[in-house]
């Protein structure tokens, strides 16, 4: 179990703990001595409280180790992910309702552009929207492959989830995402025994979507990535003794938080401000609120550097709404960073801002950015050390031992 030292240690309270990610917010400069996005973006909310309380940056896996989005999720929520490893499929699909048992397969599926040859040249298919997506996954939800059943479920614009249910499957495949333009699909290879009969499964039904696809103007092709099936994650209340909830816009991250045991609240819109009202809405129902804002993610991985700033300032705008409900910690991080110069996750830190009023000790930092956090109070430290700290500020833990 994570952090299982802590369970003699967790002591009754009232207090409330706001988790909130702001997804690849790590950055990089665009040239030498420049300003990262966070530094770049008009954070006067953040920076306050940066110098109210204490930075420090993290490491979501391991140094020069880059995550991805369901692992670096695990370990903000305290679950080592060397130890705790989750396909993204079976996240994706958790996320968007498909119940996925053990034993089942479950893929996170991307709609891509291929060219004449056959290779990827769009690996989001231009990044379609969800109309666009919508036929096109009711066309994947007609293929029948013989002994096992078929689930494919739209997620979001170009993404979705197929979930295989059978006799002896096993989820150890590999991609066939090849993660670059210039290269055409991989094959979805076993990497073990006991997964071959899955990995066939998939290439007979890859081979099917892709005939059923191939005429489209955009999305004629497609990738899957992240095979996994239901880890049995130790759950929240459990391990740390939280009513928690979940506040997120896309799946995923409402999957990830499903199998931790999280509530994931509902509600409409996309924004920050919609989010954080939702936060608000739901306050005096829960301990611990996760929330997550994706769209910064998605500006590092298209290379606008300027977009990514204005989320930043969108989020800051709005947090206010998230301040009045007088949290007692409130942490705000990314769970990687993703530098618009580079439009990929990368393995940097990433910076963290810990704000307690009652319990933090200030440090001298003045704002909230990479090379403030990289000198703030905190240091450097593994992203499954957030929880510890977290409910450390908020009084819930008691000493180690006489």
């Amino acid at each position: 179990m994570p952090a299982d030292y802590l369970k003699p240690l967790l002591r009754e309270s009232d207090s409330k703990i706001v988790l909130l990610i702001l997804d690849g917010l790590g950055g990089l400069p665009v040239q030498a001595g420049g300003p990262t996005e966070l530094e770049a973006a008009k954070t006067p909310v953040m920076d306050r409280l940066a110098a109210e309380g204490t930075l420090g940056q993290i490491v979501p896996i391991r140094p020069g180790v880059t995550p991805g989005s369901g692992p670096a999720h695990l370990a903000l929520f305290g679950y080592d992910p060397l130890t705790y490893l989750v396909g993204r499929g079976a996240l994706e699909a958790t996320g968007v309702g498909v119940d996925v048992r053990p034993g089942d397969v479950a893929a996170r599926g991307n709609f891509a552009t291929l060219a004449l040859d056959g290779t990827i040249s769009d690996r989001r298919a231009g990044r379609i929207p969800t109309d666009e997506a919508l036929p096109l996954v009711e066309m994947l939800q007609a293929i029948e492959i013989p002994d096992v059943r078929v689930q494919v479920k739209h997620v979001k614009e170009y993404r979705f989830a197929v979930v295989m249910r059978g006799e002896g499957l096993s989820p150890e495949i590999e991609d066939t995402d090849p993660l670059r333009t210039g290269l055409k699909p991989l094959a979805p290879v076993a990497r073990d025994k006991a997964s071959e009969k899955a990995a066939g499964l998939y290439a007979q039904w890859i081979a099917k979507a892709q005939e059923v696809l191939k005429d489209q103007p955009k999305a004629n092709g497609m990738t899957l990535r992240g095979f996994g099936t239901d880890p049995r994650l130790p759950q929240y209340q459990d391990v740390y003794g939280l009513k928690a909830a979940c506040v997120a816009v896309y799946p995923m991250y409402k999957g990830v938080s499903k199998l931790v045991g999280m509530d994931v609240a509902k509600f409409e819109g996309e924004s920050p401000q919609d989010e954080f009202n939702t936060v608000a809405d739901i306050w005096a129902d829960y301990d611990f609120q996760f929330c997550h804002v994706k769209k910064t993610d998605s500006m590092g991985e298209d290379g606008n550097f300027d977009g990514k700033v204005a989320v930043i300032e969108g989020v800051d705008a709005a947090l206010q709404t998230v301040l009045d409900m007088q949290p007692d910690v409130l942490v705000i991080t990314g769970d990687h960073s993703t530098p618009a110069r580079m439009k990929y996750h990368s393995w940097h830190p990433v910076p963290l801002l810990l704000w307690a009023p009652e319990r933090g000790l200030r440090d001298p930092q003045t704002a909230f950015g990479e090379r403030a956090c990289a000198a703030g109070g905190l240091g450097t430290f593994p992203a499954t050390d957030i929880m510890p700290l977290a409910l450390a500020h908020a009084g819930r833990l008691d000493k180690f031992g006489a």
